[in-house]
């Protein structure tokens, strides 16, 4: 058996994130295709009837073909043991993402070779680059017609500031696309429209002057890739796993995930330079993953995971040390013992029981409604890990129980998909009782309904809030906040750790009030009033 060490460093954990539609989640199908975790490829946008994308278990995902909340699933490949989380692309799910991209060492963007970078793309690459996460690049759909590969990378260096550096290199686009070249390897790999399998590779050449290039994808194409690739290598300077690992440059990748090509390349690549485990920062020190004693940290909880079971699982990130099966643990937030008979590992919604896990790896705990967001386990020390904020809501509605001889399964499901971080559930700061949903985006509202309806057996109603911009507030002058809270009460909302958000209707509403109040800070994040 391998060492402690040997295994930390075999892990690989990253997340794969990109604007809706660029091909994410069928990226994620056909990178467990390779890895052998699934046999045969769903279609992800498939009816009722087809077979759905593995990451996508909940009844909207099916229905939508959208990914709604982040999976995790793993597989082993090439020597190391890889844990993948499917981000939602979807902007109303930001924080699903934001909190997936705090538990893993790298990431992967996907960008759409016809529209090139989105408003996604680059407000998810400034998260990973906040982190100075490492960051690879696939541009999908090259079957296409689409931008010019050049005008792609340009694209990526300007909008998402950051060096790109190609790997692979495209050889016609569109109707005349014909396969990749890889640039580390000298190799040829070609192109064959809806193939199951990937293409076999063309024996390696010297470099692309070869004149055996010629014979296979002829003069023409040979003679532009060699004029774009004499372009490419004058622009961009060679690839650096030193700068890919500090966040200074992607590698880039071209293919067709729909059509299973240049994913095994890139799947290839990143086993051998990806990053194992990183240190991870707690607000007491940075932490080692080879340290002996066991830390993590919990990045997400998911309900109802199986309906048939009705269960609720805590996703926690290993960031240190092992974790073993019914090892006593300490849960720091409550100060209480904490052990686990049944951790698990992931293949999208399949589990399976395992007896250990290493830093890097991504597990599912049990949960009798203990565990909430952010929460830390460690063998005895008490760290808070950073990093996982909630956002400042953008949508307010008020909500009620629709069937008064249900208002136990309204409560449950309410409080259980708040602590899942569905939606922010705030209250009224001299009503409690009186509830009021907080979300980034509309789909929350409809997902919020939605569960509530197929896991809980309850059904609720919104009512119309007018404001679209809130703020945390707080200030070291306890009389002045007192002060500002009163003043504005109505407009006052307090979150489930007690934080008081204001709500206003527009930014100039925000402006004037920010203005007159020297003595309140205002925060977009929750993390300066709770040090999450």
């Amino acid at each position: 058996m391998d060492s402690d060490s040997g295994q930390i460093r075999k892990r690989l954990t990253f997340a794969i994130i990109s604007h809706p539609d660029a091909g994410k989640t069928t990226i994620t199908e056909k990178l467990l295709l390779f890895g052998g975790a699934i046999h045969v490829a769903g279609a992800v946008k498939g009816g009722k009837a087809g077979r759905q994308t593995t990451s996508d278990f909940m009844k909207m995902e099916q229905e939508r073909g959208i990914s709604i909340s982040t999976s995790v699933m793993g597989f082993e490949y090439g020597g190391r043991s890889v844990n993948l989380l499917d981000t939602p692309g979807h902007a109303d799910f930001s924080e699903d993402t934001f909190r997936g991209l705090s538990a893993v060492d790298s990431a992967l963007i996907v960008i759409d070779a016809v529209k090139g970078v989105e408003e996604r793309t680059r407000r998810l690459c400034e998260v990973s680059r906040m982190r100075d996460t490492p960051i690879a690049t696939f541009i999908n759909k090259m079957d296409r017609e689409g931008k010019e590969p050049i005008e792609l990378l340009d694209e990526i260096e300007r909008e998402l500031d950051i060096g790109v550096r190609p790997l692979t290199w495209p050889i016609g686009q569109g109707r005349s696309f014909k396969g990749v070249f890889d640039l580390r390897g000298n190799r040829l790999h070609l192109f064959a429209p809806k193939g199951e399998e990937r293409p076999d590779e063309v024996a390696a050449f010297t470099g692309p002057d070869d004149p055996g290039i010629d014979a296979i994808v002829g003069e023409s194409a040979a003679r532009r890739l060699r004029e774009e690739l004499a372009l490419v290598s004058a622009v961009y300077p060679p690839f650096s796993e030193e700068e890919y690992r500090r966040g200074a440059a992607t590698p880039v990748f071209f293919g067709s995930a729909l059509n299973n090509f240049g994913i095994r390349e890139l799947l290839d690549n990143l086993v051998e330079f990806a990053p194992p485990p990183l240190s991870k920062t707690a607000l007491e020190r940075v932490v080692d993953p080879e340290e002996e004693a066991l830390t993590g940290f919990i990045f997400k909880i998911h309900a109802n995971l199986n309906p048939r079971h009705r269960d609720r699982i805590a996703f926690l990130r290993v960031c240190s040390g092992r974790f073993e099966r019914n090892k006593t643990y300490l849960h720091v937030r409550t100060g209480k013992p904490f052990r686990s008979a049944n951790p698990t590992a992931f293949m999208a919604q399949n589990r399976e029981i395992i007896d250990e896990a290493w830093a890097g790896d991504i597990i599912g705990i049990h949960d009798t409604g203990t565990f909430a967001i952010g929460d830390t386990i460690t063998e005895g020390e008490a760290l808070h890990y950073r990093g996982i904020p909630a956002f400042a809501p953008q949508i307010f509605r008020t909500i009620r129980n629709a069937d008064p001889l249900r208002e136990k399964q309204f409560r449950n499901g309410l409080d259980h998909l708040a602590e899942e971080g569905v939606a922010q559930i705030l209250s009224k700061r001299k009503s409690p009782g009186a509830r009021v949903v907080g979300v980034v985006g509309q789909l929350q509202l409809e997902v919020l309904q939605a569960r509530l309806v197929h896991e809980y057996g309850a059904s609720c109603v919104y009512g119309v809030m007018d404001y679209s911009i809130a703020r945390w507030v707080d200030s070291d002058d306890r009389k002045a906040l007192d002060a500002f809270l009163d003043e504005h009460e109505r407009r006052i909302l307090v979150d489930a750790k007690g934080g008081n958000i204001l709500m206003c209707e527009s930014e100039w509403e925000l402006g004037y009030i920010v203005k007159k109040n020297a003595k309140i800070r205002f925060h977009t994040t929750n993390e300066a009033l709770h040090g999450t």
